[in-house]
């Protein structure tokens, strides 16, 4: 085998990469191709995605490969989760895909009406957070919405993208896991949900498995980009699972997906369930394998992202992620705990004065500088580490004795450090490029150069270096895991 031009689409709710992976076999190096930012725009109560721009961008990256000589052997997408777009009869687009981050409170508790939580966890095995795909989708029921009615398919976001380029219709499997509408015995969407909510099941492709060659560039967008008709392979098109199968773990190890969102969980060959599960607030997405990922969603460096719009907005001058890490690092330690998972953090706007407001009503120091605010979203982010691992552990029934955090939130090494701190674990942290390295890598296995996933990590263990941070225990740590705690617990009883 010949080395192979791996085209990875990594694309977050805040950026978008196009990665280009050589692997010969036993490396792969992967070469940074075209880079944009990628955010959502405000339409009344509703956030919506730029999906053409997105696309736009895309193209820009086949364009770049070209011009350095490189011909990709094939692409693959991954994006985060839960987004979809809707198409009329004729394949267009209907409208501009709409963004997690609105309400859907009301609707979540209404579908309970109809089909009680705990059915839907035993069914899905998905826990219920307001912005999963059914409960967007109840949403437009309710409110006898005109692009549900005009639509004649639904494409998760990576499958819309692909759409796009190839003209082919699917729906990824680990994509898919994350709609809260899958049935875990047949891996097909749910029709009991599907009645008992109103939902039109005519929206819905057959699910297919990763790790598959699925369609080609488009003649009009081959010619555009001056290559031929590149194979398109069906990667785990969910970011975390392409994350998560780039994790160079071995044996029994707890993962951390670090970006807007921090994704933990474990692999299992089953999925989890019962009453422990279910209390647990953890999911069984799909992994790369075919098997699960019983995984929490917890509030990632979105906090700290949102506060850097809002001084962006304020005072006009966008600050860089090291200017804030150093302003961070010269803060004093542990002054302000925050929930970073109470729910007025999951909606955009405003975030510094909503944390201030938390710590209000805590009874807690206000931060107010840039580095005061930063300190108290990655300190408070590290102990909600703690707190998730504590609950795995219960879950599992075992301890859990590291953590293997991937993406881009390894970038900030005073973040991994106080990870390590807050959880008393040893901390690994790489790749960065986690989620575009398992891209590129179900890319190969596509192709045939990868047998399954042990190879596919004994590869990534050959690629990266990776960075240990040791725990430095102490009882400041301790007390201020406390303090979120009483905080939690403080702030469900104002909420009751």
């Amino acid at each position: 085998m010949g080395t192979l031009n791996l085209l990875a689409f990594d694309i977050g709710a805040s950026n978008g990469r196009g990665i280009l992976g050589r692997f010969d076999g036993e490396r792969i190096e992967m070469t940074p191709l075209h880079q944009f930012e990628n955010h959502f725009t405000q339409q009344g109560d509703l956030y919506t995605w730029d999906v053409f721009r997105i696309h736009q961008n895309m193209k820009q990256a086949f364009i770049r490969a070209k011009a350095e000589g490189t011909v990709p052997d094939s692409f693959g997408i991954d994006t985060w989760g839960v987004d979809y777009g809707l198409l009329d009869s004729q394949g267009g687009l209907v409208e501009a895909p709409r963004a997690y981050r609105m309400s859907t409170d009301h609707e979540m508790r209404a579908a309970w009406e109809r089909i009680p939580e705990r059915r839907m966890f035993d069914l899905t095995g998905i826990s219920a957070i307001s912005f999963n795909t059914v409960f967007q989708l109840y949403r437009r029921v309710r409110e006898g919405d005109w692009a549900l009615s005009q639509a004649g398919a639904l494409l998760m976001m990576p499958d819309l993208l692909a759409y796009f380029l190839t003209g082919v219709k699917s729906m990824e499997y680990t994509a898919a896991s994350s709609t809260g509408l899958v049935d875990l015995a047949t891996r097909t969407i749910s029709r009991e949900i599907l009645e008992a909510l109103d939902i039109p099941g005519r929206l819905f492709c057959d699910i297919v498995m990763p790790g598959r060659l699925l369609g080609e560039l488009k003649d009009d967008i081959a010619r555009e980009v001056g290559l031929p008709r590149v194979p398109y392979a069906l990667v785990g098109t969910h970011d975390t699972a392409s994350a998560v199968a780039a994790i160079p773990g071995t044996g029994d190890f707890a993962f951390c997906s670090s970006g807007t969102w921090s994704c933990f969980g474990f692999e299992s060959r089953r999925p989890l369930l019962g009453d422990a599960a279910f209390a647990s607030g953890f999911g069984n997405e799909g992994s790369v394998q075919g098997g699960f990922r019983p995984l929490k969603n917890i509030m990632g460096l979105w906090l700290v992202q949102e506060c850097r719009r809002e001084w962006a907005q304020e005072t006009g001058q966008l600050l860089d992620w090291e200017h804030i890490k150093q302003a961070a690092e010269s803060a004093p330690p542990l002054r302000s705990i925050i929930d970073t998972d109470h729910p007025a953090f999951y909606q955009a706007g405003d975030m510094p004065a909503k944390i201030r407001d938390y710590c209000k009503k805590t009874g807690q120091p206000l931060p107010e500088t840039v580095g005061e605010i930063a300190r108290t979203c990655y300190e408070s982010l590290a102990l909600k580490y703690r707190y998730t691992l504590d609950a795995m552990g219960k879950m599992k029934g075992t301890t859990v004795t590291s953590l293997n955090i991937v993406g881009g939130g390894t970038k900030n090494r005073l973040l991994s450090q106080m990870a390590a701190d807050a959880t008393g674990l040893a901390v690994i942290t790489g790749p960065v490029e986690g989620a575009a390295m398992g891209n590129a890598l179900m890319q190969a296995m596509a192709h045939g150069e990868i047998a399954g996933i042990d190879q596919l990590r004994d590869v990534v263990r050959a690629s990266v270096d990776t960075q240990v941070y040791t725990p430095r225990p102490s009882q400041a740590w301790e007390d201020a895991y406390g303090r979120l705690l009483a905080n939690m617990e403080t702030m469900n009883q104002q909420k009751e």
